[in-house]
This record gives C-alpha cells, structure tokens and sequence, in this order.
C-alpha cells in the first residue's frame, strides 16, 4: 500500500472512530459537569427523641461467617432509632446464625429467622429480604436494607434517616466507602467502578428519568408505607441487581428516589482479590436486568468509547505513528479527543480517591494506575451484558 492510499485509510479509519467518539464525550462531559452540584457525603449524626424506633433493618445472609463481624458491632453501635435487626439466614451452613445469636445476647434488637424455600423466579437476595420486610414490625416508619459485608460507622442510620426526611426522600441508597487490600483489586475496581461513573449521574445528583435512576442494596432506605404499596421485592424477584431494579420501580410510580455518597458512614470489603471481583462484581454491573436494550446498547457504545478506546488508541497512534509530521489531520484530532479523554479519567481518580480506603493495601499505588485497566473493565461488562448468571453467592439458578 503506497504512502497516499495509508494516509486516506488512516483518515478513514479515524473520522469514523470520532463519529463514534464525539457523541459519547458531549454526554460523559454533560454528566461530569453536574459534581459540583451534587449533594455533599452523609455524615454521622446523633440520633434525637422524634427518630424513636423509626427504622427496622433486614439483613440478608447466606455464609457469611467469615465477614459479618464487623456489621453486627456496628449496628449494636446504632441508637435507638433503631427498632429491630432482622438478619434473614438463608440455610447458611458456616455458622452465621450462632454469630447472630451471639450479639443478641448483648443486643436484644438483634432477631435471626431463616427464610421459607426459595420460590421458582426469585432470586435469594431479594427472597431474603423480602421475607424480611413481612416480618418487620409496622409500627416502623423506615426499612433499612444492609448487606452482610458493610461496616457501618456509629451515626450510619441517624444520618441517613435525618437526611432522607430533610430532602424528601422515599427511598435513598448510599455508594460506600471500598476497602482494598491486594495488588490486583487495586488496579481492576477503581475501573470497574468508572463503568457505572461513567454511564450515571454523580452520587449526590436527583435523577429525573427513572430509567436512569441509580441504587445501591448494600445501604438501602425505604419508607416502609412506599415498599408496602409497591409489593415488598416483588417486582424485581428475578433480578440479579434487584436494587437498581426496585428503585427504578418505585420511582416509575412517583416517588423520590436519591442515591448519595455514603463513604463517611460506612465502608464495605466485597470481594477478595482481582479475580473475584472480575467474576463477582463483574457479573452484575451491566444492571441488564433493571435496563431496556436499547438502553443497555447505548450504554455499552458509551462505555466503549470514552472508556474502553481512548487508552488503546493513543497506545495504537504511538506504535504506528512515529512521527507527527505526516500524520493526517482526522488522526490528529483522534489523537487528541482521547488524550483529552485520559486526562478526564487520571482526573476522575482524585475525585473517587475518598471512595477508597487503601490504608492496609499491598501495591495501594496501582490504584493510580487503573486507567490501564479500562479496556478489560470495559470488556467484562460486555461479557456480562450477553449472559445470565446461573450461580449467585452458591445458588445455582436454572
């Protein structure tokens, strides 16, 4: 191929690319701009006589052992806004319930039941949980769904419910705080995470387009009256993210559904290790479940091009492109668009920085580098979006 026609091929090649490119960066740019809008982080408060035995929390469990400690001491730390700590055990086989039972000695807000036998289209977690709300008391205004592998700060609940009532709220969830602590999970989370950054408003920001809303189980508060009109965890039985999914649920109907950043109350240690969280987390973050096609496909085109291509092409340009000088214009502007786009990633890590706790981690500065790992980030949510787990915390799903 003569100088002339790799030239033409090149320019091709990358006003293609930039057609693709373009539209992504205006809506990436759109959402990014609305940070310093969004509501500060939940703080811890203390909790006063008007939040009485306002909140019944649902825990689920399925073996948990080895990780649930750390949630049973902070919630005994919890005030008395709390009425009850429902943990629901789904047959664990490790213990689980004994620890429960351990910490209702010293507690008795504390209570363990074990769910029915999971019905043909549910899915454990939101079976678990709502078996949980039946079970709460009515008296209580809020129901507070926690996992097991949160550590709540003291003040978690008062702050929350406070900031819930003051802003309106129906239902808010909060994004945590992660603890890492191995080299791997240092460089894949932080762009695991950017998938759901990238593709949602900030933490903090009120959502208007239900379908857009954004939720997380592990700290998740519902008014107790909303969850009741709406059938409990029913309509999102069969999802693998049923928080994304009742969220969206409930704000169809109206209600104000807020997602905030909860990383000054409570930290969570979801996975152990890189490959876990690839095959894990990885499995759920396409949210397909609580999304439309054509929606899932326009996130996956976003996704792919101010995530997954910005790192590849600029790597390509160098490799291919020695000198600057005979490259042609469309190149040049490709080129730049996604020099511009990793500048706005490198950026995006100081921004989520507080969103880590690195403090005990082995290789904690592979954190800056996770930019590099965005295209296999990029590549597991593809991956998932085309599959349907069949095996979820060691239930197997037919």
């Amino acid at each position: 191929m003569t100088n002339d026609n790799a030239l033409i091929v090149e320019s091709a090649i990358s006003l293609l690319l930039l057609l693709i490119q373009v539209p992504a960066t205006a809506i990436l740019f759109s959402r990014l701009l609305k940070g310093p809008r969004r509501h500060p982080p939940i703080e811890p408060q203390q909790s006063t006589p008007e939040l009485l035995g306002r909140v019944s929390i649902v825990v689920p469990t399925l073996n948990e052992a080895l990780r649930i400690s750390p949630l049973l001491a902070g919630l005994s730390q919890q005030s008395y806004e709390v009425r009850e700590i429902m943990v629901v055990d789904s047959k664990s086989s490790d213990g689980t319930p004994d620890l429960v039972k351990a910490s209702q000695q010293k507690d008795p807000r504390f209570r363990v039941m074990t769910d029915d036998p999971l019905p043909f289209g549910w899915v454990g977690r939101p079976w678990a949980l709502h078996n949980g709300f039946l079970y709460t008391s009515e008296a209580s205004q809020w129901f507070l769904g926690l996992d097991a592998d949160i550590q709540p700060h003291p003040g978690l609940v008062a702050g929350l419910v406070k900031t819930a009532e003051a802003q309106g709220y129906d239902l808010v969830s909060l994004s945590p705080q992660f603890i890492l602590k191995y080299p791997g999970e240092c460089w894949l989370q932080p762009a695991l995470l950017m998938t759901l950054l990238y593709r949602f408003d900030p933490a903090g920001i009120n959502t208007e387009q239900p379908e857009r809303v954004m939720a997380n189980g592990q700290c998740f508060l519902c008014r107790r009256s909303v969850l009741a009109a709406v059938g409990g965890y029913s309509s999102a039985k069969s999802s693998f993210c049923d928080d994304v999914t009742l969220a969206r649920n409930i704000a169809i109907q109206g209600y104000k559904v807020g997602f905030l950043d909860g990383a000054k109350v409570l930290k969570v240690r979801m996975y152990e290790g890189a490959m876990e969280t690839w095959k894990e987390w990885g499995r759920s973050l396409d949210l397909k479940d609580a999304t439309s096609r054509s929606q899932l496909w326009g996130d996956l085109w976003l996704l792919a091009s101010v995530q997954g291509l910005p790192f590849l092409i600029v790597l390509t340009f160098l490799l291919i492109s020695p000198t600057f000088s005979y490259s042609p214009t469309p190149l040049l502007l490709l080129l730049g668009l996604n020099l511009f786009l990793l500048v706005i990633r490198f950026a995006m890590l100081i921004a989520i920085a507080p969103s880590y706790d690195r403090t005990n981690a082995k290789g904690s500065w592979l954190f800056w580098l996770s930019p590099l790992a965005d295209p296999f980030a990029v590549l597991r949510i593809f991956l998932s979006a085309f599959r349907t787990p069949r095996e979820w915390r060691g239930r197997k799903y037919i």
